[in-house]
């Protein structure tokens, strides 16, 4: 940890009159920035300085102050990018709601969380002084995952979040200025919902560079004492980590503090393992669209101008959240009707069991070029071809495939299954989205400064607690005007080798 000390460097030249092997020799005097010869110096340049009483609250102020912005010129100063203390590595986990999950440590000592990522929705919880969460032993998940469960009392850094704070939303349910914020979100998937108050707390990174080194952030996040719904079994049973554009979320707190960049990126992996590094802005090469923003309430949302399926063309014209917590891809009549225009084989029946309408048999003596290609259009002129817009399902007879697309009542969501093969680059600065087809086994120097990359391999830093299970996953979280949030609940295909299962999904 930085000692909020700073000291002015006085260079003396010594040179001395007998010959070294080692050439000159420079010696150095070290003064406190409050020192009396740094007052000294200064008054005899014409140029005092004041000088606040020793070991009084302004003095150590001051220094506290000096170290702040001194350890954000370290980190994001020299275009740092972060990832969490166990690991960059992310990872879908189907018997959890085929969520994206990583491990965090939170809390002095630090208590590992094992939560879901998620880009739409902004604020990050755990479970905490439960008087309703998801149990930690004697379920089917809790003998696979090491679970925790916050407790404020025993971390020595925890704070709590009085109404009086910039991050409390809802002060009309507050008893007092100087009593806890509350929170609720609620989510329109069979009552799932999570409330409690928010605290804060150090959550624990760690650069990505050369030389790693520990970073102690202080965030805002929900205690969360009560869950319903999907939260107390199928989904984010230890916490979800919100990652969207709100000031309360984590993203936003590190920028904020100085610690790193305004952007992140997520790689999604073909093998369901992928990376996350907080203030990654990309590399020159990679491919752009702006972000609409919505002052009130700013999400990832981008603009389709286009949508090629095979060699069909399908005007697009319409806006879409490019969310990285939702399993596939939602669209609105009428691009939903159209995307199927220019597919060959023969269309399935449809089948209560799967979520995909579109849904064709492969002969068994075709070939897998017959699969039309997709490709999007996106504002300003980038294409975003999809590399996996089908999912297959081996059956006894025949192959079956389904074009990963779901017909949406009202939202446009381009989904994580769309993103396989890239690395996505959410970059909150310049509000623009960036990707490039990249292997999340390979590591690439792509910190904030935007320079030419140099990719070598190695494989992503497993978080702790993360078991190696298998692929696809969800989240979508839409905030409304009362600052609640409402949620569109999706079904997921969850088995793949044939035997079929449909399973709520929260978005």
């Amino acid at each position: 940890m930085l000692k909020a000390a700073f000291f002015f460097l006085k260079a003396i030249w010594v040179f001395f009159n007998f010959k070294l092997s080692y050439g000159r020799i420079f010696t150095f005097e070290m003064h406190h920035r409050f020192s009396e010869p740094v007052r000294n110096w200064s008054n005899s340049i014409g140029k005092p300085l004041h000088w606040p009483v020793k070991d009084s609250f302004e003095y150590y102020a001051v220094l506290a102050q000096r170290d702040r912005l001194f350890r954000g010129r370290k980190l994001s100063g020299v275009n740092a990018t972060l990832s969490f203390s166990d690991g960059n590595s992310t990872l879908k986990i189907n018997s959890l709601g085929y969520l994206h999950y990583t491990t965090v440590q939170l809390g002095t000592p630090g208590v590992k969380f094992m939560v879901a990522l998620d880009t739409g929705s902004d604020l990050f919880w755990v479970p905490c002084e439960c008087t309703k969460c998801a149990p930690t032993e004697g379920t089917a998940y809790a003998s696979d995952f090491e679970l925790s469960i916050y407790d404020p009392t025993g971390s020595l850094t925890s704070k709590k979040v009085t109404c009086s704070s910039s991050f409390c939303a809802q002060r009309n349910q507050c008893l007092g200025t100087f009593s806890n914020c509350p929170y609720m979100v609620s989510y329109m998937s069979a009552q799932t919902s999570t409330s409690g108050v928010l605290v804060e707390d150090v959550l624990h990174l760690t650069t990505e560079d050369g030389h790693p080194e520990s970073v102690e952030a202080y965030v805002t996040f929900g205690c969360g004492q009560v869950q319903s719904g999907s939260f107390l079994d199928i989904a984010a049973p230890n916490g979800l980590f919100g990652l969207g554009m709100e000031k309360i979320a984590v993203p936003s707190i590190l920028s904020q503090e100085g610690l790193t960049d305004g952007s992140f990126s997520m790689c999604f992996g073909n093998d369901g393992t992928g990376r996350i590094s907080f203030g990654d802005k990309g590399s020159p090469d990679q491919k752009e669209t702006p972000f609409n923003v919505n002052p009130s309430h700013p999400t990832y949302n981008v603009t389709v101008t286009q949508i090629q399926v095979g060699t069909t063309l399908i005007d697009g014209g319409f806006t879409a959240l490019f969310d990285s917590g939702t399993s596939f891809t939602y669209l609105v009549d009428p691009t939903y009707s159209n995307i199927a225009l220019n597919v060959q084989d023969s269309r399935r029946p449809p089948d209560s069991r799967l979520p995909f309408e579109y849904c064709y048999d492969m002969s068994p003596r075709a070939n897998s070029s017959l699969i039309p290609s997709m490709s999007l259009t996106m504002k300003g002129g980038s294409h975003f071809p999809v590399y996996d817009p089908v999912f297959v399902i081996p059956t006894q007879s025949k192959v079956v495939y389904c074009l990963a697309v779901v017909k949406s009542a009202e939202v446009n969501i381009i989904g994580q299954h769309f993103m396989t093969g890239y690395r996505v680059v959410f970059n909150r600065e310049r509000f623009v989205l960036g990707w490039k087809k990249f292997d999340c086994y390979d590591i690439e120097e792509t910190n904030s400064s935007e320079e030419e990359s140099h990719p070598v391999s190695a494989p992503p830093a497993i978080a702790a607690g993360i078991h190696n299970y298998s692929i696809p996953g969800p989240t979508k979280d839409i905030k409304t005007n009362n600052n609640s949030h409402t949620s569109i609940v999706l079904p997921s295909l969850l088995s793949i080798f044939g035997l079929i299962s449909i399973f709520p999904l929260l978005l």
